[in-house]
């Protein structure tokens, strides 16, 4: 027998999960960012363009930018106060084209059905999509379906693509933060996230609470309208919530982001939920609001833009773009101090869209 010295053992240290995905990954947080910059962007080689992520793609096209976005939604449940997967499909995809300063022109609609799906909530929701299409004022021009196989689907899965022209006189981008900007937010955050939670977990927040889920491109061309090339970046605060939506444009535009904790327009209801179950309100997603990043000198404009709009009638600014803390949001606390604002790390709550 082999004699050990306890006192050259050595404690093995816990290693992060590297070769298989984690639910996390799909939160909108960090472990979503590192699987795209280190898995699948990589793979792409040179098929991928360089250059920052963005919710859409400007692709020119005989002289003229047409933005391009898809996306794949699995929420569940399907049905939610406020909104259902099918509505929340063709919002998601014509508020991405929005990001980019677009009108939505098509959408194209994908529904990955599991055997023995109630084709009455089959109709629903393809009702629920054409009743969002039409009041977004975008056709549905083509799509597909497929059918698997009992336990290969948690029902119904939704993918949709949209293709939309930019708005002249604006060029947002996730690298277009500029020290000095104003941070303007649309609307409440964490109805959604807070929504989709209450009625999965039957937590009963829901008779309170409901999804913001809505359409943000007239919203968009009001704001391009009252202040053109000063719109320097859109992004909506989806999965991973307003926190991961700062800390990209932050990282993107190579800027520090100040933030004023008591701006931050938290409904009452959606507080005394996070509070209950321990979360950040920052961190929890949203489906019907854009953060702004806009020029000191158009920033009163444009505020008024957006409140004169329906989607916008709660807007506020929340803080500052400024050229120190490179990378980072920083919050400034109703005690005065200051905190970094970091992305979800994990998953929060999967399934949010």
């Amino acid at each position: 027998m082999t004699a050990v010295d306890p006192l050259a053992a050595s404690c093995p240290v816990p290693l992060a999960e590297t070769e298989r995905v984690l639910l996390g990954h799909g939160s909108g947080g960090q472990l979503s960012a590192e699987l795209i910059g280190d898995v699948l962007v990589p793979a792409l080689g040179s098929a991928a363009p360089a250059g920052a992520l963005e919710d859409a793609a400007v692709v020119p096209i005989g002289g003229v930018d047409v933005v391009l976005s898809t996306d794949a939604y699995v929420v569940s449940p399907l049905f939610f106060p406020g909104g259902d997967i099918g509505a929340l499909a063709v919002h998601g995809t014509v508020n991405d084209l929005a990001m980019r300063a677009a009108l939505p022109v098509a959408l194209s609609v994908a529904y990955v059905v599991e055997e023995g799906f109630p084709l009455a909530d089959l109709r629903r929701v393809a009702t629920s999509v054409g009743a969002a299409a039409r009041a977004a004022g975008v056709p549905v021009v083509t799509g597909d379906t497929k059918v698997v196989g009992r336990g290969a689907a948690d029902g119904l899965y939704v993918v949709s693509t949209g293709v939309g022209h930019r708005l002249a006189g604006a060029a947002p981008s996730a690298t277009g933060a500029a020290p000095g900007d104003a941070v303007l937010l649309s609307g409440p955050i964490g109805s959604h996230g807070t929504t989709i939670l209450s009625v999965r977990e039957g937590l009963g927040f829901d008779a309170d609470i409901c999804s913001d889920t809505q359409p943000l491109h007239r919203l968009v061309a009001a704001m391009v309208d009252a202040g053109g090339d000063a719109v320097h970046a859109l992004r909506d605060p989806t999965r991973g919530g307003i926190a991961s939506a700062l800390n990209e444009i932050a990282v993107a535009s190579g800027v520090g982001i100040e933030i004023d904790e008591q701006s931050l327009p938290v409904p009452a209801p959606v507080q005394a939920a996070c509070e209950l179950l321990g979360l950040d309100p920052a961190h929890v997603a949203n489906e019907g609001c854009l953060v702004a990043f806009i020029a000191p000198h158009r920033a009163d404009a444009v505020l008024a833009a957006m409140r004169a709009r329906p989607e916008g009638r709660a807007a506020v600014t929340i803080g500052t773009v400024r050229d120190t803390d490179r990378g980072r949001v920083v919050v400034r606390t109703s005690v005065g101090s200051r905190r970094v604002l970091d992305m979800l790390v994990g998953e929060q709550l999967p399934r949010i869209c």
